[in-house]
């Protein structure tokens, strides 16, 4: 088989296999070890995580990137563009090595059948080795025990935070999601949590597997002001290092007070990275990410839990700012959508329902009304994310802030509508 497009690989992608998503290492570790990428030259961080994981990956590889280190970044799902999933030094593979990475697969695969997912995966290992990148941070999927990435032995693990979110495939509770995500530790290697109050199953994991425990406020912490946060954090050889008066970034501190303590770990030095500013100036699409478009001002966040959108509504309050809040969302069918608006409710003052009926998984506009009338809120408008941000615009004052959530689709809609420049290409599965 060969295809002369990404296009046309990513189409066939989304039929190849009979489910979407179909958890288990089994088949994926077939194909790597054909392709002989189990067991790779660079060293490896896997980040896994409810929130903060896109977060942490993006500061990981920026602080290790400023080394002088060649760094593969894998990260799932894309805004615009698939080739966003996969970068070296920051820089998109291209489509033409997608593709190469693609047909190596399937050369590989003979009567093995992978997800979408799988095959992306395995494509990001190719394309890494092609490239003898020193160290790859791979952020896990979904979960952690049976995602893709778990195919490969981290040398670093980090679990970013644990809450609510795709219970159907992991589980009712703090207590079974952390277990999923406990899976990616590995024996007498170090594992960072940041999740203040981790589950009991995390830590227990870690105890019956023998990993090196690293949590917040533990072996590693962080502390915020006004204007500025410290960080420390103890080395391998057990001593303190310790970053006094740093900017304030845009970025969850909780991330990347992780991501300083991955480095440490790995032998490098945060006081001489220069980290304060990088870390100050470290944005990424789509968390809280803020634009100017039409004279307005609009926030972008891929909140979609409960746990991120109240997270979001504290940034929203810690802005201070005198205009109104108008909400345009648009959020899976199978997520809590309920707790997730209700967190919000106190400050949205107007709501847009925005349409994302293309997409068997959304919730639609008639769905999002019910849950916004069981919370006694009103909405203004509906349509599709474009519309909304029309309809926006036309009563906004310049004062106000327009904020874009709910889910990866809903905020990649809006940067096609803002940021046309980048063509879409391929599912966001």
């Amino acid at each position: 088989m060969q295809f002369s497009s990404l296009n046309e690989w990513l189409g066939w992608l989304e039929t190849c296999h009979p489910q979407e998503i179909d958890l288990g290492l089994e088949r994926i570790r077939v194909v790597a070890r054909a392709l002989q990428l189990l067991n790779p030259t660079a060293r490896v961080v896997t980040v896994g995580g409810t929130n903060g994981k896109g977060s942490c990956v993006a500061a990981t590889a920026a602080l290790l990137q400023s080394t002088g280190l060649r760094v593969g970044v894998y990260t799932s799902p894309h805004l615009l563009h698939y080739c966003e999933r996969i970068c070296v030094n920051g820089v998109k593979a291209t489509e033409a090595e997608v593709c190469e990475a693609f047909e190596k697969i399937y050369l590989a695969c003979g009567s093995v059948s992978l997800t979408y997912f799988e095959f992306g995966t395995l494509a990001a290992l190719e394309i890494f080795r092609s490239r003898q990148v020193d160290v790859m941070v791979l952020e896990v999927g979904l979960g952690g025990r049976l995602d893709a990435v778990n195919i490969i032995d981290p040398d670093v693990a980090v679990i970013t935070s644990i809450d609510l979110d795709h219970q159907d495939w992991l589980g009712n509770d703090r207590e079974s999601i952390g277990q999923e995500k406990a899976g990616i530790m590995r024996s007498h290697r170090p594992v960072i949590c940041a999740d203040p109050m981790p589950p009991k199953t995390v830590v227990a994991t870690a105890q019956h597997v023998s990993a090196q425990w690293h949590g917040v406020n533990e072996t590693f912490g962080f502390s915020a002001e006004q204007a500025c946060w410290d960080w420390w954090g103890l080395n391998p050889a057990g001593q303190r290092i310790e970053l006094r008066g740093l900017p304030l970034p845009a970025l969850p501190l909780p991330s990347l007070a992780a991501a300083l303590q991955v480095i440490n770990l790995l032998g490098l030095d945060p006081g001489k990275i220069g980290c304060g500013k990088l870390l100050a100036h470290l944005e990424l699409p789509g968390r809280f990410q803020q634009l100017h478009y039409q004279n307005h001002h609009f926030i972008l966040d891929v909140a979609h839990n409960p746990a991120a959108t109240q997270y979001l509504a504290r940034r929203l309050q810690a802005q201070n700012f005198s205009g109104r809040i108008i909400g345009i969302v648009a959020m899976m069918a199978d997520k809590d959508r309920s707790n997730s608006l209700g967190n919000l409710t106190h400050l949205i003052n107007a709501w847009y329902l925005a349409d994302l009926s293309w997409l068997p998984r959304a919730a639609t506009p008639d769905q999002l009304a019910q849950d916004l009338q069981q919370l006694t809120v009103p909405v203004v408008g509906r349509g599709t994310v474009a519309e909304c941000i029309e309809q926006a615009l036309a009563v906004a004052q310049a004062e106000d802030r327009i904020v874009i959530f709910g889910s990866f689709y809903t905020v990649a809609a809006a940067l096609a509508v803002m940021q046309p420049s980048e063509t879409e290409q391929g599912s966001q599965q």
